[in-house]
């Protein structure tokens, strides 16, 4: 892959394909940092903030970009924290999309 993750846009999946191998994976996981992979099933990652109305901000940028992408994430917000986890539900597992909407995440502004 050439080009940068944040730089690509997540493909709509139309199920039937099948989920990421590990070895698939690990090439992936090494261009997102801080994210979690949970029984090669999602990734998962957790934000924190300074207060609620800071990790509620975030939420709503994640929200815009997941509906801009097409891909949206399992939000999880408490106060000072944003939970994060990402997977192709159509597929039950994770494809290059969740990556890249990690990626895409990660470069948003905090």
């Amino acid at each position: 892959m050439s080009e940068k993750l944040s730089a690509q846009h997540c493909e709509p999946c139309r199920g039937g394909v099948p989920p990421l191998t590990a070895d698939q994976i690990a090439p992936l996981l090494e261009q997102i940092v801080g994210w979690e992979l949970v029984e090669t099933r999602h990734i998962q990652k957790t934000f924190a903030f300074d207060d609620w109305a800071s990790a509620l901000s975030f939420v709503n940028l994640v929200g815009e970009l997941a509906d801009a992408e097409g891909h949206h994430p399992d939000l999880h917000l408490a106060w000072g924290r944003v939970a994060i986890e990402i997977w192709t539900h159509k597929i039950g597992g994770l494809s290059e999309s969740d990556f890249i909407l990690a990626a895409k995440i990660d470069a948003l502004p905090r």
